[in-house]
């Protein structure tokens, strides 16, 4: 997964970057018919800033010349895998849990273990937390956290501004 963003700020061991976040019914052809279209154009789009770490060797990781300063626009990327395995954990494990949970209970209230329904569906709550709280673990994880940092992948050239190259003819 790839995305376009802006550096606004640089320190010594990160890099700030802004992005556009983009809804996809911009691109679709039924935008004027549809609701979520009418909603996506009526909400301004919002920037999305964050950090990445930032070390003396990153140009190196990018390319052999190339220096990033402020203003430039940089390609910054997620492992596609890491993603879907993530948010397949945090969607998938509760939900698991929530039926795994739910059909203990309904065993041990036909089992005459449990003596009320409400027991019975506790049980289930209780898997659906318990799912919960393993995908909070299983994230949490310091090998987790370092796989889905984003990453810059290349630096893209500045746009040249008219005004400035005008002026420079001029003079």
């Amino acid at each position: 997964m790839e995305e376009l963003a802006e550096v606004v700020a640089i320190n010594s061991d990160e890099i700030t970057v802004l992005s556009q976040v983009k809804s996809s019914c911009s691109s679709c052809s039924q935008i004027d018919s549809c609701g979520s279209g009418q909603i996506a154009k009526a909400i301004p789009h919002k920037k999305l800033s964050f950090t990445i770490p930032y070390s003396s060797d990153i140009h190196n990781e990018i390319k052999p010349n190339s220096r990033i300063s402020i203003g430039d626009s940089v390609v910054i990327s997620l492992p596609e895998g890491d993603v879907l395995r993530t948010a397949m954990q945090v969607y998938l494990l509760p939900l698991s849990g929530l039926f795994l949970g739910s059909i203990l209970g309904q065993f041990m209230l036909s089992a005459d273990i449990l003596t009320h329904e409400l027991q019975a569906l506790f049980v289930g709550l209780l898997g659906g937390f318990s799912g919960q709280r393993l995908a909070a673990y299983l994230q949490n994880k310091s090998a987790e956290k370092i796989k889905l940092q984003p990453k810059i992948l290349r630096v893209l050239a500045q746009a040249i501004d008219i005004d400035v190259v005008e002026n420079k003819i001029k003079q």
